[in-house]
């Protein structure tokens, strides 16, 4: 099994703090990056999708919003970041905000620099979907493919992130499951360092979900099945790690 250089760091460091500690799990040794998609305002400047990529795209785009509720994309976002970002304190984890308000100027690019800046050990960046079809409703998570020119070396844990994260958010809500995606072309997955994962929450686009995705009730529903995900994806990290020191 051959490993990027980042999971050979993560699975060093989890395996130091096992052998100080003497735990099989402790929160406390990771960091979680959590990126509220878009922002108040949209930048339609050009960056590379990717390390030495030609093809480029605006650097944030405006997002989507819903179509009984007329909350922008930007404030559902961010609103269900900050409550998964106390869920995840609450679980012991280290938690690194890319944005806490909806006035900033982050492009894709810059938000993944700001994850591996901050030392954090898995990226999360929360969306909602929309479509033409009003019917279209559930959970879709995306990673990169096997063969993303830019980070496939990240493939196997993001794909692995993903499918944790959707499994647990369509246990937490009982919402349909769209399955995971796999691209190339999403910047903020193109630049990152670290395994990443987009959740497509819902379709603001489809009544009963634009309204659902407002309630409190929901909103925590998927908070738990976000935060229940992370739980699975580093708790079987540790588990791997430990298989390959023995």
């Amino acid at each position: 099994m051959k490993l990027s250089l980042s999971s050979v760091l993560l699975l060093l460091a989890t395996v130091l703090f096992v052998g100080m500690c003497g735990v099989s799990f402790a929160a406390d040794n990771f960091t979680i990056a959590i990126d509220p998609g878009h922002q108040l305002r949209r930048n339609n400047e050009l960056e590379p999708i990717g390390p030495r990529a030609s093809q480029k795209k605006a650097k944030v785009a405006p997002g989507t919003r819903g179509v009984v509720t007329n909350v922008p994309e930007y404030q559902l976002t961010l609103d269900v970041s900050l409550k998964l970002r106390d869920e995840l304190l609450d679980r012991g984890y280290n938690v690194f905000m890319i944005r806490e308000t909806n006035d900033v100027n982050i492009s894709n690019r810059e938000r993944a620099a700001m994850a591996t800046e901050a030392g954090a050990d898995i990226f999360v960046r929360i969306h909602a979907d929309a479509s033409e079809n009003s019917n279209d409703s559930g959970i879709l998570t995306i990673s990169p493919t096997g063969n993303n020119p830019y980070v496939s070396h990240l493939y196997a844990q993001s794909r692995a992130l993903s499918d944790d994260i959707l499994s647990a958010m369509v246990s937490a809500t009982g919402a349909h499951r769209r399955g995971v995606l796999e691209v190339d072309n999403m910047s903020g997955i193109n630049w990152s360092t670290i395994p990443v994962t987009i959740i497509e929450m819902g379709f603001m686009t489809n009544p009963t979900e634009d309204r659902l995705m407002q309630t409190e009730e929901y909103q925590q529903k998927l908070v738990i099945g976000i935060a229940d995900g992370i739980d699975s994806y580093l708790r079987r990290t540790l588990k791997i790690s430990m298989e390959i020191i023995a």
